[in-house]
């Protein structure tokens, strides 16, 4: 039997053999923690250098996509415009503040990526893909673009002064005098629209699918000069030419000028149109001249009207957006306004860019292909019809007169 001495002698051992394991499990705890917090602080420190080689060699693939627009011929073909046009561009765009700068995304590279879309009629996951940027930043900087884009309107789509007579005209004998009056020309085009299942029949006009009739107006430096966007296909151009005569921001007819329109439109004052049951498509006078005042009226007006075709060749070749045979990848008041910004890109690259080789290539277009059939339009005898008719009349007989005398 242990005795009182041996009893606390064992309890003495026991409480410095469990204080010993005490302060061993202290040890060893810390120890873990220390090292927990070490490897958390290495692989945090792994991550962050990877995340960040990762955004570092992202921004190097855009710089390296930016600098090679900037600076090489490819410019033109991607953006659909030089470098110097591109970053008159981008100066501009800036101005509205609708677009700006930030911490990784540049004005010019938002600009970049909008030309990219319109031009190649890419979506925005492929634009996504190649600058390395999310499908939502993509879109919003398109958005953007866009609305700042639309803002130069006034800049860019002003009418033409009644008080110049276009050089076009003026130094041209096949149309001066006769045509001194004439400020522009008029016609209609249609492109594409995507719009709910019930609205297709009334936009379903001259094609198997639904499009919107864009009236468009445009001097003789092919820059267009009033455009009307939204009418539904199955609209013909004359009631969109009413239309647009009736708006708050209507096209003008100053006193005593006029357009020039084909024979899909209304005869009036201040819209002359080529004789019907004419020939007067520029392809038909290919064979043999005109042999009649009328032939030479519908020869000479084809011949100045025909800036209006030229002027849509070179929108559509320039961004395939607006002219592609697929269904739009954005919604019909979206695409309304893409094609008001084309129509106004166009007016900016007229002036600073206005590519020759381009315009050419539309030229032969136009002369190999053949005229498309326009549609019949009857003509109410109003007064306004009679004193179009009268004003077309002596403009002929003059011109017919002069060309036998071999003016």
């Amino acid at each position: 039997m242990l005795t009182l001495e041996n009893q606390q002698h064992i309890l003495t051992v026991l409480r410095e053999d469990w204080k010993r394991r005490q302060k061993l499990c202290t040890i060893t705890l810390i120890c873990y923690i220390v090292h927990m917090l070490y490897l958390l602080r290495f692989m945090s420190t792994r991550v962050d250098k990877s995340i960040s080689h990762t955004l570092v060699g992202r921004e190097q693939i855009r710089a390296t996509l930016m600098q090679q627009l900037r600076e090489t011929h490819r410019c033109r073909d991607i953006l659909r415009m030089g470098p110097d046009a591109f970053l008159q561009l981008c100066e501009k765009l800036r101005a509205t503040r609708q677009v700006r700068d930030t911490k990784h995304v540049t004005v010019e590279e938002q600009v970049a990526r909008f030309l990219y879309i319109i031009a190649h009629n890419v979506k925005t996951r492929t634009v996504s893909f190649f600058y390395h940027r999310s499908g939502e930043t993509v879109s919003r900087h398109f958005h953007a673009v866009l609305r700042a884009i639309i803002l130069l309107e006034d800049e860019f789509l002003r009418q033409p002064s009644a008080s110049i007579v276009s050089p076009a005209i003026l130094h041209n004998h096949r149309f001066y005098p006769y045509f001194k009056d004439c400020i522009g020309a008029i016609d209609g085009t249609h492109f594409r629209v995507k719009v709910p299942i019930a609205d297709q029949p009334k936009f379903r006009g001259r094609k198997d699918w639904p499009t919107q009739n864009v009236l468009a107006a445009c001097d003789f430096d092919m820059k267009f000069t009033y455009v009307l966007t939204g009418w539904e296909g199955t609209a013909s151009d004359s009631k969109v030419l009413k239309n647009a005569l009736s708006r708050d921001d209507n096209l003008k007819l100053p006193r005593g000028k006029f357009y020039l329109g084909d024979a899909g439109f209304m005869l009036k004052y201040g819209l002359i149109t080529p004789y019907r049951s004419v020939r007067y498509h520029l392809k038909e006078y290919a064979r043999r001249g005109p042999e009649n005042e009328k032939e030479l009226f519908n020869l000479r007006h084809a011949s100045l009207r025909n800036v209006i075709e030229r002027s849509f060749g070179v929108l559509k070749k320039r961004f395939a957006i607006i002219t592609s045979g697929t269904e739009p990848h954005y919604d019909f008041e979206t695409m309304t306004e893409i094609v008001l910004a084309c129509c106004i890109l166009h007016n900016f690259l007229m002036g600073v860019d206005p590519d020759p080789h381009l315009i050419a290539q539309v030229d032969r277009e136009l002369q190999e292909n053949n005229p498309e059939v326009d549609e019949v339009v009857r003509h109410e005898q109003d007064e306004d019809y009679r004193r179009g008719a009268i004003l077309r009349d002596e403009i002929a007989a003059q011109m017919w007169a002069d060309y036998q005398l071999g003016l």
